[in-house]
This record gives C-alpha cells, structure tokens and sequence, in this order.
C-alpha cells in the first residue's frame, strides 16, 4: 500500500548574477557536494521516503549531447540502496553557460535531449520536476531583473515563460519515451493578489490570471482574452500557443503547489504590490488551483525562519499540515507534503540576488547538520501521521514504486495520474475520504 509522501527537499538553486558573471550554486553553499551521504542519512533519520533532489545542471551538462555523471552516479546510486525516492528536478532556476539564458529559442529541444539522457541512464527513476518553479523561473529572469538574463519587460518575461514551459513539455515527452509509466510533480508557486483599494481591483484581477500563465500553458487549459492578447503583445506567436494546446499531459501529472507567507501580495492601483502576508494561506489558494486543473495535488514547499522565539518554524509547519488536512477533508486529491529543506539556505533573505554568504535557518537541520526544533517536529508527524493516510483513502490509483519495487513493477505500464475532475486517461476517482 502506497501511503502520503511526506518528503523533504535538498536546494539545488543555480541562477546567474551580475549578468552571467556569477553562479549562485546553493548545492555547494549548502556544502552538499562535501556532505551528501551525510545528508541523505539524515533523510532517513526523520523517516522520510521521498526527497525531492536533482543533479546540478551546471556541472553535468557540458554542451549538446555532452555529460558528466560522475557526482550524479555516487548520490542517485546511494539513493537507490537507501530506497529513497527521489522526485527528480532536472532545472532549478539556472542552465549551463554554454546556453545563455532562458531567452535561448533553442533551450527547450536542447533541454528534452538532456532528459533524456538522464532518464537513460537511470531507468529506475520514476518521479520527476523538468523544471521547477517555471513561474518565478520567468519572472525573477525575465520581467525582475533578478537573475540570468536579468530583463525587466513584459517582452522578457513572455520569452522565458513561453520556452521554460516549453523545455518542460518536451521534457515529459522525452522522459515518457524511455519511461511511460514516470509521474510529473509541477512545483508551483501559488500565489494570490489582494487589491489594496478599489482602484486596485483591475490590477490585481490582471495578475490573478498572470499567476496560473505557467501551468496553463504546461497543462493545454485555455486562457482567458486578456491573457491570449497579452500574450501575443508580448513575444507570443498563435502557433506557439497552439503547441502547448495541444500537448496535453496532464494525466501524467501530479500539481505541485508551493507556499510561503510571501506568495500572498498587496495590489497597488498603479500596478506596483508588495508582500501582504499570510491572508487567505494555503488552504484556500490551492483550492482554486485545484478548481482550475481538476489534478491530484502535493503541497511541496514550505518553510519558515527558526526566529528569535526559537518557535516560528514549528508554529509555521503545525498551521501548513492543518492546511493540508483542511485541503483533504474538502475533498481535494492531496496526496503529499514538504518541507523545504533539509538543511538551512544561503542568501534567499535577498532571493539570491547577492552572494552575501548570509545563512538562513530555514532547514530542517542548520548547515552543521544538527536538528532544529523543526526537525524533530516534523520527524514526529510523519510518525503520528503515517500510517493513517493510506493514498487509496484520496485517489483511486497512484502507481509509484520504490527503488527497491522497480524490477517488479517494470515500466512498460503507462502511469495515469487521476484527478478529482473525474476520468482522465483510463481510470476515475472518488471523492477523498474524511480524516481517518
């Protein structure tokens, strides 16, 4: 019996800064090139099975059809005999220096071909992220001016969107060839915009529909007028819009939706909004994703500073998990959850728009590997929580295996991922039952 992953994350951020110049490597940061058996054993120490993890890009793919296994062969090897499954995410907010930036036409093929490869070689992989984030990916690089190619235009923002979208479309094409029976976890900013007065309702209303552009375009869901139209007036063709229409792979789909007390904003009325805080919380956003895509849903990022009580963390994952019990009892598909990550970060204080060196304690452990309280919190809900979640209480069918089950399972199977919107693919699901 498959029951709800409870997981954890270990940040493998990449973007450039100061135009190119500097890679902000969060992998090395974080010391997990020096630390990682250490790490995945703490993974272990909580009772977490699923982690969600990923090569650096950067250091693996050397050019077109060009790779460099080497580190990804030790760790993805000690995953396996750990029986840790990973949900492998492929692009984390940067791309080799040899291909530029997100403005790059020729990202997206490129991108499949390296999917593949890494689907190739390590066949018992059955989770994946192509790219994470593809929202905040676009608007930090392209309309921001945050990171890789640092722009700050609709035009940019349009441009990066249209092609991260793209890379990770032909991606779960390029993964299902080699794999048809892989499940694709979108991590997914869900983000909220409050109008801060009446003359602020028109932009927030705008920006209500800008937020779900990324997963419309990946899942084939029509978007609105005004979207359509600000798409085009942006860098968008109808043909390349007419692509991603008629890709529809959401049936091998898993909607992943992140949440921070900084993804709910306050609406100016000349268009500018800044950080609301926590208004509507998670329960309340994800729902309407889940509205809009009818797909089973895994809350797969959160997290919050230990502060100055020593506390706010532990507070932070007790409100998210009621949230997500919230989410379930209402009847949405949930089928896991995250704390994101397992160590404590570096620099995201400024989004990692400077190298300042400055250690955020975020994690699950601080960078010395020593549990915080949120550590052991979470390490005793999942214990508490386990083993009263079994999956099938929530969707009818989710065909995931461990390391260990993969020789059973076999891949010859095509994996369909049901939603509570009804028959996807070949399969239905019920409502999700109460809290056991």
């Amino acid at each position: 019996m498959i029951y709800f992953m409870f997981a954890t994350g270990i940040e493998n951020s990449n973007p450039t800064i100061e135009h190119g110049r500097v890679r902000v490597d969060e992998l090395e940061k974080c010391r997990h090139y020096e630390c990682w058996q250490q790490d995945f054993q703490l993974v272990q120490e909580l009772g977490i099975q699923y982690l969600r993890y990923g090569p650096p890009i950067h250091r693996v793919w050397l050019g077109p059809g060009r790779y460099d296994w080497s580190f990804v062969d030790q760790t993805y090897a000690d995953l396996k005999a750990r029986n840790i499954v990973p949900i492998t995410d492929l692009c984390h907010f940067g791309v080799p220096d040899w291909i530029g930036n997100f403005q790059n036409p020729d990202f997206p093929a490129l991108f499949a071909g390296y999917a593949r490869a890494f689907a190739e070689r390590y066949p018992w992989v059955q989770l994946y992220t192509p790219v994470n984030e593809m929202y905040i990916c676009a608007l930090f690089s392209g309309k921001y001016g945050w990171w890789n190619e640092q722009l700050t235009t609709d035009q940019g923002f349009v441009t990066a969107l249209k092609h991260v979208v793209k890379a990770n479309v032909l991606a779960m094409k390029a993964i299902l060839q080699v794999r048809p029976d892989a499940i694709f976890i979108q991590s997914e900013s869900s983000e909220y915009f409050h109008a801060e007065n009446p003359a602020a309702i028109g932009p927030a209303e705008f920006m209500n529909e800008v937020r779900f552009l990324s997963l419309d375009l990946n899942y084939g869901h029509r978007v609105s007028s005004e979207m359509y139209e600000y798409l085009l007036d942006h860098g968008m063709t109808r043909e390349e819009y007419h692509f991603f229409l008629g890709n529809r792979l959401k049936h091998h789909c898993i909607m992943g939706n992140d949440y921070y007390v900084t993804n709910e904003h306050l609406m100016a009325s000349d268009g500018n909004s800044r950080a609301s805080g926590e208004i509507y919380g998670y329960s309340v956003i994800t729902t309407q994703y889940s509205n809009r895509y009818g797909l089973p849903v895994m809350h797969t990022e959160t997290n919050m500073t230990e502060g100055p009580k020593g506390d706010e963390a532990v507070c932070w994952l007790r409100k998210e998990w009621a949230n997500v019990l919230r989410v379930r009892n209402d009847g949405v598909p949930i089928v896991g959850f995250t704390w994101y990550s397992l160590t404590d970060q570096v620099d995201w204080d400024c989004a990692l728009r400077e190298n300042n060196g400055r250690v955020n304690p975020l994690g699950l452990y601080d960078l010395n590997r020593n549990i915080r309280p949120v550590g052991a919190a979470y390490k005793q809900l999942i214990a508490e929580w386990r083993d009263v979640l079994p999956m099938q209480s929530v969707v009818l069918s989710l065909p995931i295996a461990p390391p260990s089950q993969q020789a059973q399972a076999g891949t010859g199977q095509v994996a369909q991922v049901v939603g509570k919107a009804g028959t996807l693919g070949a399969q239905s699901t019920p409502s999700a039952s109460k809290e056991q």
